[in-house]
């Protein structure tokens, strides 16, 4: 096995259109003069594999083989061999046979064992056909579609556990979890709504209380609900879900708070993104995906919340894991708030959009150690980060910025740092922390290296393919 030398950044990115309530997406305007070709000689990637559209990705157990949500489909992706990951299988336009199809709009795929779980649309106008696909992936380079759930409501995420599939449902008024036994022909066994659960949380608007993920874990779900909070529900019984607790303002806080304009969708406080648990179950960390506004000019970029909950219905919160520096912390600025992230023995990696892709021993959660951290502002915005071989390579998914196309990353699962595009924001030190101290400097990137070695070359081309387009649906 050798470590590539050179990964070319394709041009010609898709043309991703269609306004995005999740995830709006980001400026035209290139954030620095950053050379778009350069070389990483410290920590670097490993590999990189431009996947048009690409969002959400997950590993299987033995750590072989991605699946990447794909906007227009998803990829299967073979990474044993992390200098030279290659495409296995690639499906656009899933279920396009149907009179209402394709499936359009994937942000999220889930896997289980054998099955691949693809949901969409993941914001609603983006596609006729919304619903949850189950994918036979048995043979990883043959994909088999086995079962369709269609749904009256986009999912924007979703989670699957054995046989059972844990959908967001924000449809209208209502937002809610939605679970489907897939064992066989899909169908609904159970639920949840907050509005149900407490009617009180319906003097908020829909929006502010969306159900935005789900994570699920030895019969507990987490709910991010946006600004209402982050919800841990007892669902061994799916029939008959029960709260265990809930992390978060009230709802009567949470309504006069917006009716006094004191809040809002976009920034904190509040804001759940993205929940998730370790392995044991006893720490969970809350992603709050935030931005400033000129009302609220504190309103972001949010951070990871790590919480002790080795006792589920007492949360105790331990530590916050601040987000990277930005020139500009506003949605039409460079984005570095919290996104999606991974759990594996002690480590917690993180992706922050331009901010790029983090490592944290958070053995003790009341003190999370920065371990790595890689960015390349200009070039790559991450969407997640998810362990591959523990101790060996994680993998990371990065969306089209204005100069590189969507891709893939591989990455060693060791510690280092090499920024590109900070050079103004950051100074680094040999022990980072998460308060860094703005400065001055020249145009080279920072890098420090515990003496990995490896080089990798990243080139960027094709800018001005790609029409972005700005905002937000109010729904």
């Amino acid at each position: 096995m050798r470590r590539r030398e050179a990964l070319s950044l394709l041009g010609g990115a898709a043309l991703l259109s269609g306004r995005v309530a999740g995830h709006p997406t980001p400026p035209e305007s290139d954030p620095d003069g950053t050379p778009p070709t350069r070389t990483d000689t410290g920590y670097a990637p490993l590999a990189r594999l431009p996947i048009e559209g690409a969002t959400e990705a997950v590993v299987s157990d033995d750590g072989t083989t991605a699946y990447v949500a794909a906007t227009t489909g998803y990829a299967v992706v073979d990474v044993s061999d992390p200098d030279e990951p290659r495409v296995l299988a690639e499906r656009r336009d899933p279920l396009a046979d149907r009179e209402d199809g394709p499936l359009d709009g994937i942000y999220d795929v889930k896997l289980a064992g054998e099955t691949l779980l693809v949901v969409g649309p993941a914001n609603p106008g983006t596609s006729e056909l919304s619903g949850a696909l189950f994918v036979d992936v048995s043979d990883p380079a043959s994909p088999r579609e086995r079962a369709f759930y269609p749904t009256d409501y986009p999912i924007h995420n979703a989670y699957l556990e054995g046989e059972r599939a844990y959908l967001t449902a924000n449809d209208g008024a209502d937002r809610e979890l939605t679970i489907v036994d897939a064992a066989g022909e899909p169908s609904r066994i159970g639920g949840w709504s907050l509005t149900e659960y407490d009617e009180r949380w319906t003097d908020v608007p829909p929006l502010p209380r969306t159900l935005h993920d789900v994570f699920v874990q030895d019969g507990i779900a987490y709910l991010a609900h946006w600004d209402a909070g982050t919800w841990l529900l007892d669902v061994s019984d799916p029939t008959a879900p029960t709260v265990i607790a809930h992390i978060g303002r009230g709802a009567e806080t949470v309504a006069d708070e917006y009716e006094s304009d004191a809040d809002g969708y976009d920034g904190l406080p509040g804001n759940s993104h993205y929940a998730a648990v370790d392995e044991a179950g006893d720490l969970l960390a809350v992603g709050r995906e935030a931005w400033a506004t000129e009302d609220r000019p504190d309103g972001g970029p949010g951070g990871i919340d790590m919480y002790d909950v080795s006792t589920p219905s007492e949360p105790v919160h331990r530590s916050t894991i601040d987000p990277p520096p930005t020139p500009d912390p506003t949605q039409d600025g460079t984005w570095t708030t919290a996104h999606n992230f991974d759990f594996r023995d002690g480590i917690l990696y993180s992706s922050w959009y331009r901010g790029g892709v983090k490592r944290h021993d958070v053995g003790d959660p009341t003190e999370p150690r920065e371990l790595t951290w890689w960015a390349d502002r200009p070039h790559a915005e991450f969407w997640t980060a998810r362990v591959a071989v523990p101790g060996s390579t994680f993998v990371a998914a990065s969306r089209a910025t204005l100069d590189s196309p969507a891709a893939l990353y591989v990455f060693p699962d060791a510690d280092g740092r090499t920024l590109w595009g900070y050079d103004d924001l950051v100074t680094l030190t040999a022990t980072p922390t998460s308060a860094e101290t703005p400065t001055s400097t020249d145009a080279a990137p920072r890098v420090e290296s515990p003496g990995l070695g490896a080089l990798a070359a990243l080139a960027g081309v094709g800018a001005g393919t790609l029409a972005w387009l700005r905002g937000r649906d109010p729904e």
